[in-house]
């Protein structure tokens, strides 16, 4: 059977008769397979639990985005039930995380929030033609060093962010640059309000507590709960959700599209394609745990197809952006989920909670919510991933240092372009170091055993004066190219036959058979004969298709080494004479 028969998704259109079930929503797969009652029992029970986890984190995160904590409920809600019903993963919860809050925080800044609409909305679309492309498969290849660079210092940011609000500081128009805000901030620490401290130390500890004694439980939601208990029983003067935001909203918006202008798309763009990158690779991660987690598979591409929609309906009704929450898809599994009705169920649990208890937000502390974003920000720092790296080779932790100091002291964009540039730059390094290029006079012992008839060919152990012959291995690709060139065009006098043993490389790019064809053109002007041998039918149609044969008389192509060499000797003689 051919290639193309064995592997039809591959072919043909984006959305083809043989590829439109990559976008089948896990959803209607597992209703489909059969749904029973105990089933939504494991699924009401793991929904409401996400959501009690969900609750005080979307608030949180809405309000150190720089934004009104309904901001992080509405994204819970819209993008939390649109990625669980049309993703590609059983498992995935949705909304708004911490990877978000310095772009999110960076754009209301700039553009307000009519901009940050505009370019969640964008980002929507792009995630929605990445799916549609499927360029989801290709996520996984996105380097390690720069994912834990950009993530670390996301997490740092989130931090010292929290420290106005942890210590009662009540500075206003706090710088945006790190530098700025910590000098701000440590100029401004007689300013401690002890009765502040209190409630967030008390809110760290219970949480910390909780986790040693009762991972089980709602640590984050009964924090809120029970700090919020202290400063109305006691009447504390501390800034709360009520008296800095208002009163919550007990009902959904009404959809609306923002004001639109092609300059504003323009400044947005780089923001937009930030929002979806983000999205992309941390859906994709957190579905790979869940995977991990669980034994199943997910479906990259639906899911990145599920993020778009999901960021553009939470756009659309005043929300923020969304992606896939790796500590609630894990909490999802843990408490028992059956289906991605989990996820659904946890969004309309806290739809109703709005509905129904909107109003007794007003007495959160900003300060306990400090605490849970301190916590939330450790977590993503991935502080263990961060010191194993001080064994990685010194070029990743050249690209991890690099991408972190940008982010946190720079720009979370460049942070992402840069890291990718030098990664790069890295791999194409290592891999013109991988591809090697043997030059041997000698016949390696494999050759002499492999030739066609040993009995007839001269009992000798070098080839003879004339031939030269070379090994590739590894992949001919750019970074390679001109390596390879310089040691092919090295060869003084020129000889009468040159052996080229390709069987050892997997795949040749434009600049490889460019250097290839140059060497060729050379060759024959001299006269010389060049016999490839072993060249993959993958290798031999890019040699084709680039033109690097074309008008070539002397070049000629063998199955085996053997018979190069065999049809080496007569030529040779044929030059000698």
């Amino acid at each position: 059977m051919s290639s193309q028969s064995s592997h039809p998704v591959l072919e043909g259109p984006l959305l083809s008769k043989n590829s439109w079930h990559l976008f089948v929503p896990k959803t209607y797969v597992l209703l489909r397979q059969g749904y029973t009652a105990a089933h939504l029992k494991q699924d009401v029970f793991a929904g409401l639990t996400v959501a009690i986890v969900a609750l005080p984190l979307s608030m949180a995160l809405a309000i150190a985005s720089g934004t009104t904590p309904d901001k992080g409920l509405i994204t819970a809600i819209v993008a939390g039930l649109l990625i669980s019903l049309l993703g590609g993963s059983r498992y995935q919860i949705g909304g708004p995380t911490g990877a978000f809050v310095v772009v999110v925080f960076n754009v209301i800044a700039q553009f307000g929030y009519n901009g940050l609409v505009l370019a969640t909305l964008m980002a929507g679309g792009m995630l929605v033609l990445a799916g549609l492309c499927r360029l989801g498969t290709y996520i996984k290849y996105i380097p390690d060093p720069v994912v834990t660079g950009f993530t670390s210092g996301i997490a740092l940011l989130i931090f010292t962010g929290q420290i106005n609000d942890f210590l009662g500081l009540h500075l206003d128009n706090l710088p945006a640059d790190f530098l700025g805000k910590i000098t701000a901030l440590a100029q401004n620490l007689h300013k401690i309000e002890s009765h502040v401290i209190y409630i967030s130390l008390l809110s760290l500890l219970l949480i910390l507590f909780l986790r040693r004694l009762a991972p089980k439980w709602p640590g984050f939601l009964i924090a809120i709960v029970a700090m919020s208990l202290l400063v109305w029983s006691f009447d504390l003067s501390v800034e709360t959700i009520g008296s800095k935001f208002g009163e919550m909203p007990s009902s959904l918006p009404a959809p609306m599209l923002p004001d639109l202008s092609f300059d504003l798309v323009k400044q947005l763009f780089p923001s937009a394609l930030t929002i979806a990158f983000l999205a992309g690779i941390e859906s994709l991660l957190s579905a790979v745990v869940a995977d991990g987690m669980t034994g199943t598979r997910h479906r990259s591409n639906c899911e990145l197809v599920a993020q778009g929609v999901a960021n553009f309906a939470s756009a659309l009704f005043g929300g923020m952006p969304a992606t896939g929450a790796i500590a609630r898809t894990a909490t999802n599994i843990r408490a028992g989920a059956y289906s991605p009705l989990s996820g659904i169920i946890h969004a309309v649990a806290l739809l109703l909670v709005v509905l129904l208890f909107a109003p007794l937000a007003a007495y959160i502390p900003l300060a306990c919510l400090s605490a849970i974003l301190m916590i939330v920000a450790w977590n993503m720092s991935e502080a263990d991933k961060v010191i194993h790296h001080f064994k990685a080779p010194i070029g990743d932790q050249v690209v991890l240092w690099t991408t972190l100091l940008l982010t946190v002291f720079v720009d979370l964009n460049l942070a992402i372009q840069v890291g990718f540039v030098f990664s790069a730059v890295l791999f194409m390094h290592k891999m013109a170091e991988a591809v090697k290029v043997q030059t041997h006079h000698d016949l390696l012992a494999e050759d002499i055993d492999d030739l066609i008839d040993p009995t007839t060919t001269p009992p000798r152990q070098t080839l003879p004066e004339g031939v030269l012959s070379y090994h590739f291995n590894g992949p001919f690709f750019f970074g390679a190219a001109q390596g390879l060139l310089d040691r092919l065009t090295r060869t003084g006098t020129p000889p009468n036959v040159v052996i080229l043993n390709m069987r050892d490389v997997p795949f040749i790019d434009s600049s490889g058979s460019n250097a290839l064809s140059i060497f060729i053109r050379q060759a024959s002007k001299s006269g010389v004969w060049l016999l490839i041998t072993g060249c993959t039918p993958a290798v031999k149609k890019t040699l084709e298709k680039m033109n690097a044969l074309s008008k070539m008389p002397h070049v000629q192509f063998y199955d085996h080494y053997r018979e190069a060499v065999h049809a080496a000797l007569p030529l040779n003689s044929q030059r000698l004479n």
